[in-house]
């Protein structure tokens, strides 16, 4: 299907969404839930995880507004989601920048950075939303407010958000790759030289890395329809297709639940819960649910918190 989009087109979109932000909402506020509730999980590199999550939750809210008209609630839409959008992927630059410090340059100062670190994503954020209201107008076509409705405004558009996220996509990209090296590299000095805990210590921190990878790949399954999208809009402004859409419009709303699940639930999390649900457990299920699981998460390793992070606290 291609063209212009049909108003069933567009309350197509607005379902996908909407339900999407909302699975969104769900996932990112539930990490906000644990962070608050659970006192264990307040060190400094979960923290980072509760901005993303924060920034993630916001950003599904206004994102699942939906279809708001002209006036105040659309500009509020508009700027509010651009704005949250961008704090969200450039909070996983600074969990990146944290694992490398830590883990490749061995610094232990990354808890004193947290200012510069809130200045860094909420400053960025301001700028590109502000540069982005140049040369756009606000309407509610399709399942979002802020429309380009020009080539000057669609290039804006790209520029203040499309370029900051793959620069984001490639920096965490390069990052995780550096760490892994490295890591890799001390697991095969700790077998050239048999030492058998230091081999240990190695392969904790490839479990947590290796999954680590593959993080850079979230930021690219939300938003890699979208970039195809915006370019081909760009190219050819009169041919909307639809299908094209549904996946931009689906992907990219998800990706607070994707960041939720990489980010959030690790074995800290897991294993928080775990002992919560431990204590609420009748006395006749504890002898069939053993503390198996629990001693399992213990000896698994958390991801983001257990890192040589942790120790610096």
């Amino acid at each position: 299907m291609a063209g212009t989009l049909t108003a069933h087109d567009r309350r197509v979109l607005m379902a996908v969404n909407a339900g999407a932000s909302s699975l969104s909402f769900v996932g990112s506020g539930f990490i906000v839930l644990c962070y608050v509730l659970f006192k264990e999980l307040r060190k400094f590199s979960f923290k980072l995880v509760f901005y993303l999550a924060l920034s993630d939750m916001l950003c599904s809210f206004f994102t699942m507004v939906g279809d708001p008209s002209k006036g105040f609630f659309c500009y509020a839409q508009g700027y509010s989601a651009h704005f949250f959008c961008v704090a969200s992927f450039l909070w996983t630059t600074t969990i990146a920048f944290t694992l490398h410090r830590t883990v490749v340059r061995h610094k232990t100062d990354v808890e004193d950075l947290e200012a510069m670190f809130h200045l860094y994503v909420w400053g960025t954020s301001l700028v590109m939303t502000v540069v982005r209201s140049f040369g756009n107008d606000h309407g509610h076509l399709g399942a979002s407010c802020w429309t380009q409705t020009g080539r000057t405004g669609k290039a804006v558009h790209f520029i203040t958000f499309y370029m900051p996220l793959w620069g984001a996509i490639l920096y965490n990209g390069f990052t995780y790759f550096q760490v892994i090296r490295m890591l890799n590299n001390a697991t095969r000095m700790a077998v050239g030289m048999s030492d058998r805990s230091y081999q240990l210590d190695a392969r904790v921190d490839m479990k947590a890395v290796n999954r680590w990878g593959y993080y850079p790949l979230i930021l690219i399954g939300s938003w890699a329809f979208g970039t195809i999208n915006r370019i081909h809009d760009f190219v050819e402004p009169g041919h909307k297709i639809f299908w094209l859409s549904v996946l931009d419009v689906g992907t990219a709303s998800l990706m607070g639940l994707f960041n939720s699940i990489a980010y959030g639930l690790n074995s800290s999390v897991r294993r928080a819960i775990n002992e919560r649900l431990e204590l609420f457990w009748p006395e006749k299920l504890r002898k069939w649910f053993p503390n198996n699981s629990r001693h399992r998460n213990q000896q698994q390793d958390s991801e983001l918190v257990s890192l040589k992070i942790q120790d610096q606290q």
